[in-house]
């Protein structure tokens, strides 16, 4: 099975048996500036993740989350956001967007508040997958998983194959990553076949979180660039991360407008980009369009796929809390 195939299988299998979020292709570099993007995050619910829940559905700001901005009174944006005004600007107006600030203009100077307290501790454990379906072909795997392992920006590490795992292929992965061998041909059929679709070959060993990591920015026969990343800017990275995935989930794929795709089903996702010229799902981005040679023109009527991430998880996409949807800044008059 392809990856695109593999990965979209996969997140629906863990969406029907874990509680939190599932999301795909997230970046997890904390200095690396975007080297390294993981390809499936489980956020396993926190203490205050129903909380969490009533807050607007999409990733709010880091810095939003960190301003002084309070949440009964008025705070002037160059107050609440620290750094240079446009900057703090700029990180009010995206949180006003989103929904979690409110932003209005009084006396002549722009000012923000909090429509709710933001839940600290919303999230648990992170969980990373690293998908290779195919171990003969492992492109970057050694290295990334070295990053992961080596940063401990996620409490664990695993990697999902469909290959066959010898011990020469666990010689060479990180001993605190897990490995699972996955049967893609049972999770697509779906029902008590996927129940046993995955074998967990080595269980993964927690990392440390808390602590400084090493994240790995390059290597190369001769030398390896890294940067020591402590405890704190760990920390800051974890949130940030757990936010996009929250806002992002992992239904980020499109539907052609094509009469040779439909929908297919896997758990309880129903809404997967199958081609039947192709005989498998596709990755509508890459894959489709007029160079296709089994493409027929068609208007698709595409799913709601935010309804039906509302409809198998604990994300709200209409919560209850009060916002307002404010002109930007630039269209105001003193």
């Amino acid at each position: 099975m392809r990856e695109f195939a593999f990965e979209l299988r996969l997140c629906g299998w863990l969406e029907d048996r874990e509680e939190g979020v599932v999301a795909r292709q997230l970046g997890t570099s904390v200095e690396g500036r975007g080297n390294r993007i993981l390809d499936v995050l489980l956020v396993r619910p926190g203490p205050e993740f129903d909380a969490r829940t009533r807050l607007p559905p999409g990733e709010i700001p880091l810095a939003a989350i960190e301003s002084d901005a309070g949440v009964g009174e008025w705070t002037p944006v160059t107050d609440a956001v620290p750094g240079p005004p446009e900057r703090a600007r700029r990180v009010a107006e995206r949180a006003a967007d989103v929904g979690y600030l409110e932003l209005e203009r009084k006396g002549g100077e722009a000012v923000v508040r909090r429509v709710a307290r933001y839940p600290g501790e919303w999230f648990g454990d992170l969980v990373g997958v690293e998908n290779k379906p195919d171990l003969g072909r492992p492109g970057d795997l050694a290295f990334q998983l070295r990053h992961d392992v080596a940063l401990g920006l996620l409490d664990e590490v695993w990697l999902a194959t469909e290959s066959y795992v010898t011990g020469a292929h666990l010689n060479r992965i990180p001993d605190a990553v897990g490995v699972a061998r996955v049967d893609a041909d049972a999770l697509a059929a779906g029902g008590e076949d996927a129940e046993e679709a995955v074998e967990v070959v080595r269980e993964a060993t927690p990392l440390d979180t808390a602590g400084a990591g090493v994240e790995v920015l390059d290597e190369r026969p001769t030398e390896t660039a890294i940067e020591t990343v402590d405890g704190a800017a760990k920390a800051r990275a974890r949130r940030r991360l757990a936010e996009r995935a929250y806002g992002k989930g992992w239904r980020t794929y499109g539907f052609p407008d094509c009469a040779e795709v439909e929908r297919a089903a896997s758990g309880s996702a129903s809404a997967l980009p199958y081609c039947a010229w192709k005989d498998r799902l596709v990755d509508a981005a890459s894959e489709c369009g007029p160079d296709c040679p089994g493409h027929d023109a068609s208007e698709t009527q595409h799913p709601d796929l935010d309804a039906e991430r509302a409809a198998a998880t604990p994300w709200n996409p209409t919560p209850a809390v009060r916002t307002r949807t404010q002109s930007r800044l630039d269209r105001w008059t003193e």
